[in-house]
């Protein structure tokens, strides 16, 4: 069972090989879906100081009847953050917020402010300054793992060459129609596990007529088709939803797609229309993705 089954990072930290995202999930909601999600039987969870909800997430873990180690506890500092300073008040109090001893993964959310994103800068400095705080932290003991997100190669090669980590993940946008080849290859061959945030294109590819044709032939959903895409891959997706329905079908991917049926899905045309989500950066209008993953 997909639940049970881990990736290893780089410094040997297990990782569980599906998780539960929490965007846009309110935090009064979010210690009851966390709480639900850990009797389903996830053991990962995401969560960001962006998406205001750490709280109810350190609350579900605490409430899981669980201890600490088993549940990977996942945030990320908030992409506005460049500064030394800033960033190691900010871990502290993510800390505080989530209300555990330690965190498991803590990731920069993003190279460049939300405000700027994808368009030209890369805060090579600040980027280095936070990720210095994460250093910090991960050699404190606050931290298990550090990574980044939404981070492309030059950003990468910003902290390989002047960091003293190596960074242990990236965390992209990826999914059927959506799937940075390049990138993923380029952060594969420097150690770094890369995870998939909206595997389902945020709710988009639920509308695809061919992914539900395609799903029908396998019996299953197109949610857990293009679960098990990511899973083959090789990525690590992070489906959101606060539905226990949804949980369930999001972790019964105990199957296998063809060899011929993935060539066709990771050929597929980005025509993705993510509906409200495209008011958010990461899916706006301005960052396009080719099939073969160049940004453009």
């Amino acid at each position: 069972m997909i639940l049970e089954e881990t990736f290893t990072l780089a410094n040997e930290v297990k990782i569980p090989k599906l998780g539960l995202g929490t965007w846009r999930i309110p935090d009064a909601d979010t210690g009851r879906v966390v709480r639900e999600a850990v009797e389903i039987g996830y053991r990962h969870i995401d969560t960001a100081q962006a998406y205001e909800n750490e709280h109810g997430v350190g609350e579900g873990v605490r409430a899981s009847g669980l201890s600490r180690d088993e549940i990977f506890v996942t945030t990320k500092l908030a992409a506005e953050c460049k500064t030394f300073a800033a960033a190691r008040d900010r871990i502290d109090g993510s800390l505080r917020v989530l209300g555990l001893d330690h965190i498991d993964l803590m990731l920069i959310h993003s190279p460049q402010p939300w405000a700027e994103f994808r368009e030209g800068g890369h805060f090579f400095e600040g980027n280095l300054e936070a990720w210095r705080a994460l250093e910090e932290a991960y050699a404190a003991g606050k931290v298990r793992a550090i990574g980044v997100s939404n981070f492309e190669q030059a950003d990468l090669d910003n902290l390989l060459d002047n960091g003293s980590v190596v960074p242990m993940v990236n965390q992209v946008l990826a999914h059927v129609g959506n799937t940075p080849f390049d990138l993923i290859d380029y952060s594969r061959s420097k150690g770094l596990l890369v995870e998939a945030y909206s595997p389902v294109a945020h709710g988009a590819a639920l509308k695809n007529a061919q992914l539900g044709a395609l799903a029908q032939r396998y019996g299953v959903s197109i949610a857990q088709l293009c679960i098990r895409y990511c899973l083959q891959l090789g990525l690590l997706p992070l489906p959101k939803t606060a539905n226990d329905g949804h949980m369930r079908d999001n972790a019964a991917v105990d199957f296998v797609i063809s060899d011929a049926d993935m060539a066709t899905l990771k050929g597929s045309a980005n025509d993705t229309d993510y509906g409200e989500a495209s008011a958010f950066p990461m899916f706006g209008k301005k960052r396009q993705v080719a099939v073969t993953g160049r940004e453009g």
